[in-house]
């Protein structure tokens, strides 16, 4: 495992090495997750081998291996944004592809918009056009996780996350924090702001993420796939995200 600090806190991450490709993909996983369960288990890591590409997945603050730390107010936006942009600079990667899923595609897209010089092509995942409408953060999530007992928890979405969570051996007090923490709204306007090419990724049966279609048509160019059968959960290991996600990067998605 590598790793280093930023902000204070341990970032663990996984780092192929140059490829001949030359390109470089940097992934972030979404909530409860980790670059593991993510990335590696799925075969994203043996796809972009194959390609000749260079993979870097971190696990964000609160997760996997990286720093856990209990106080919501380690998880703001900007925070989990910096941590992104720190393994770039640690690494020595001007530029990059960032690809995110969920909770990863947003901490992406506010990347993408804080730093767009250093993010080439930008892959959204599991995120559609709820990612606009108003989210007020209920804490509903935060309860999920910190309850003694999952059986309790009523809404079904938030009992799969806690069940992830678990299976995952997470630590749900971070996680809680990670909720608490993390709520900033998109910046709409600044959206048609993005000059990088832009693919959005969802399940057709992802009610979470909602359709493509609201999210593409404010950003300027970007396409949209939308995987058959597919749900939030079933979507990230899909062949046919990872073969969107290479005509994409190869200029072959139309």
């Amino acid at each position: 495992m590598a790793q280093f600090a930023s902000d204070g806190v341990t970032i663990a991450y996984d780092d192929s090495g140059k490829r001949p490709s030359g390109r470089t993909v940097v992934m972030v996983h979404g909530f409860t997750s980790n670059r593991y369960e993510s990335w590696r288990r799925v075969g994203w890591y043996d796809a972009l081998e194959r390609k000749g590409i260079r993979g870097v997945a971190l696990d964000c603050r609160g997760h996997g291996e990286s720093g856990k730390p209990h106080d919501p107010a380690a998880y703001g936006r900007a925070a989990m944004v910096r941590d992104i942009v720190a393994l770039m600079d640690h690494l020595g990667l001007a530029q990059v592809d960032l690809m995110g899923y969920s909770m990863g595609a947003r901490l992406a897209l506010a990347t993408a918009l804080e730093h767009p010089k250093r993010i080439d092509n930008l892959v959204l995942g599991g995120v559609g056009g709820r990612l606009l409408e108003p989210s007020p953060n209920d804490g509903r999530m935060a309860a999920a996780m910190e309850a003694d007992d999952p059986a309790s928890i009523e809404d079904p979405l938030l009992r799969s996350f806690r069940h992830f969570a678990d299976e995952q051996r997470e630590d749900r007090l971070a996680l809680a924090a990670c909720s608490r923490g993390a709520g900033a709204p998109v910046d709409q306007a600044a959206l048609a702001g993005l000059r990088m090419p832009v693919l959005v990724v969802v399940g057709a049966r992802d009610g979470l993420a909602g359709s493509p279609d609201g999210l593409t048509a404010v950003i300027p160019g970007a396409r949209s796939v939308v995987l058959p059968g597919c749900d939030h959960f079933s979507a990230i290991p899909h062949a046919l995200f990872k073969a969107a996600v290479f005509d994409f990067l190869e200029g072959y998605l139309e």
